[in-house]
């Protein structure tokens, strides 16, 4: 009992140095503390249905991979039919495919409508997709990519899936990034149309975004017997970060976590018994503070204000 303690201190300074607790070093470590859950026993998911966004590259892929092998049935919500094939062929249980642009949400619209046709009773959905566009670019209904895909996209889905999501178990995780930690809540330019465009930063502004919109959206989906959770995977070596942050992934490279590492609590929150407290942010299965020394934390009002233009945006009731 004694180590316990001693085994959650050291946890914690590892996630507040950054660089290891955010690495693979983080993972290794902490993977041998007595406060590390347990796995999800065999066969845990066997007869639910799972959702995954973005599952054809890098984390969305191991997701899909790591909740087939603990006996989900994986939906793969994907942009490229052709891409998910290929990873179907792969997973070791049922698999079946819809083709949505997270981006463009009248693409939501029509692949949640073609979901909830179809009589799918949901266990979990997992928001993966992602992506860092270099330049400003505008949905199809104008609103900043980044925000889109990772804001608005996932919020119109799960509001269109609740129907879908059965069950007091039911769960939904918005796959984040450390990188927000270095980012305010965009309340007064949410779709970035002030200032130099950094695509890094705009990114950074929406997975804040995804966070701060916790206590709205637990609080909100509460009464459908929904949980929800951000998750930020640590640094991990994805497509996606050798793509948009060359130089951070040839620094980085040799300490950055593989896939698996960076999926492994979205896994863990989906397929826990009981189902873990919602409305936080996670990192390897466990809470994590979403501000440090109460820089970039916003208040109430603040993301009050965000989940209106959110609301207004997916003409959803606030």
């Amino acid at each position: 009992m004694t180590l316990r303690p001693l085994a959650r201190a050291l946890d914690t300074v590892l996630d507040r140095a950054v660089v290891p607790g955010f690495s693979s070093i983080g993972y290794a470590v902490r993977r041998r503390l007595p406060t590390w859950p347990a796995d999800p026993a065999v066969g845990a998911l066997a007869g639910r249905h799972v959702a995954v966004t973005g599952a054809t590259s890098g984390l969305g892929v191991a997701t899909a991979h790591q909740l087939s092998e603990l006996g989900a049935h994986v939906h793969l919500i994907v942009r490229n039919a052709d891409k998910a094939t290929e990873v179907a062929a792969d997973l070791p249980g049922p698999s079946t495919t819809w083709v949505c642009d997270l981006g463009d949400l009248d693409s939501v619209r029509d692949c949640a409508s073609r979901i909830v046709a179809a009589g799918l009773e949901l266990h979990a959905l997992v928001h993966n997709a992602g992506a860092m566009p270099p330049e400003r670019t505008e949905s199809p209904q104008g609103h900043e990519l980044s925000m889109s895909l990772h804001v608005l996209g996932p919020v119109l889905l799960t509001e269109l899936l609740l129907p879908a999501l059965t069950g007091h178990e039911a769960r939904v995780v918005l796959v984040t990034s450390g990188g927000m930690y270095a980012q305010k809540l965009p309340v007064d330019d949410p779709d970035y149309e002030r200032g130099e465009y950094s695509g890094a930063t705009a990114y950074a502004r929406s997975k804040r975004t995804q966070v701060e919109l916790l206590p709205i959206l637990t609080s909100r989906w509460a009464a459908a017997g929904v949980a929800v959770y951000a998750m930020h995977p640590g640094w991990a070596a994805t497509p996606g970060v050798t793509d948009s942050l060359p130089t951070f992934d040839r620094v980085l490279g040799p300490i950055l976590r593989d896939a698996d590492s960076g999926a492994d609590t979205t896994t863990w929150l989906v397929a826990a018994t009981p189902r873990p407290r919602g409305g936080g942010l996670w990192m390897d299965r466990r809470e994590r503070p979403t501000a440090y020394l109460g820089r970039n934390r916003p208040s109430s009002d603040e993301r009050r204000r965000v989940w209106e233009w959110v609301a207004a945006s997916l003409d959803v009731i606030p």
